[in-house]
């Protein structure tokens, strides 16, 4: 495996107008792979938008998706990765042929589409469908796994992606500033990013105290420490719809430890050159080796009943 060079990036999504949130992603992709990005990747749904979708009702949704690959965005990513020699990781919601919707994000490279993921825990919309498997692809010799948002809040997600191969696993989320019944969260007020260049403070401290940043770090980190694995995290900036998000793209190695951050208000991107002897010098790497699934397998695959309930979406929530 190469020392591989890659972005995250977080940019002010549109919503519904794939044409402007393609620009964005155009815009940032070239800029990327002139300081010499082998990939860069973009948050949920960032050629779509996301949370105005929790409004459409089926009719509504179906003309927001595409087919995929055939759909005009894929075409598109091609054509950007194609011109810019640059892997793009990004997401969008789905149609397939019987109608069927889905929360998908792909991978697209200057051959056209690498793969695709279909998000496993949707609910910003009723009519969407969970996908029902896990996603293994490589990038430059390197495998890859994703997991969006919801997903990777259900651990289990997380060490099956590893234990299926992946040493870098894509988080793309539309995450944080939402109110929860965890203490100190909630949503960030839109005048404080209407207000962003006359007093940044006000907005920083809402953003990285604990409806945003303290929260991430009480686990994103040791998803990437307990499974010897990098994350690549990315995440809107600004405002989705009517709610505030706030950035924080970032990218974490194999030992917990944040090796890029996107820390600026506007459209922006990080980079990291992720190296493959982190993957066996770190400690998740001999506690995966150390396992003993007999003591927990018939354990962990007990039946159970999945529920899956999300505070914010309540109908008082909107």
């Amino acid at each position: 495996m190469i020392n591989l060079k890659i972005s995250t990036a977080q940019f002010e999504n549109k919503s519904g107008d794939k044409d402007y949130n393609l620009s964005v992603i155009e815009k940032l992709s070239g800029e990327a792979a002139s300081k010499g990005s082998h990939v860069i990747a973009f948050h949920e749904c960032s050629i779509t938008g996301y949370t105005f979708a929790r409004k459409l009702n089926r009719e509504q949704l179906l003309d927001v998706a595409e087919l995929i690959p055939d759909g005009k965005s894929i075409q598109k990513l091609k054509e950007i990765a194609e011109n810019y020699n640059i892997t793009i990781l990004a997401g969008l919601f789905e149609k397939d042929e019987n109608d069927n919707l889905f929360k998908a994000y792909v991978c697209v490279d200057k051959t056209g589409l690498v793969t695709k993921y279909r998000k496993l825990h949707p609910f910003i919309n009723p009519n969407l469908t969970p996908g029902n498997e896990y996603c293994i692809f490589e990038i430059h010799g390197w495998k890859c796994g994703i997991l969006i948002c919801y997903d990777n809040n259900i651990i289990e997600n997380v060490r099956a992606t590893k234990l299926l191969g992946a040493d870098i696993i894509f988080m793309p989320h539309v995450t944080m500033c939402t109110p929860s019944t965890r203490p100190g969260a909630g949503f960030v007020d839109p005048k404080l990013w209407g207000n962003r260049v006359a007093d940044p403070t006000s907005l920083r401290l809402e953003f990285d105290g604990m409806k945003g940043r303290d929260w991430l770090m009480k686990w994103l980190p040791s998803r990437a420490y307990d499974n010897a694995a990098y994350v690549i995290f990315s995440n809107p900036i600004g405002m989705d719809d009517d709610q505030l998000k706030n950035g924080c793209s970032m990218i974490i190695d194999p030992f917990g430890d944040i090796i890029a951050e996107c820390r600026s208000f506007d459209d922006s991107f990080e980079t990291a050159v992720i190296t493959p002897e982190k993957l066996t010098q770190a400690g998740g790497y001999r506690y995966i080796q150390a396992r003993r699934p007999e003591l927990y397998k018939d354990i962990i695959g007990m039946d159970h009943l999945s529920e899956q309930k999300v505070v914010w979406i309540d109908s008082k929530n909107n």
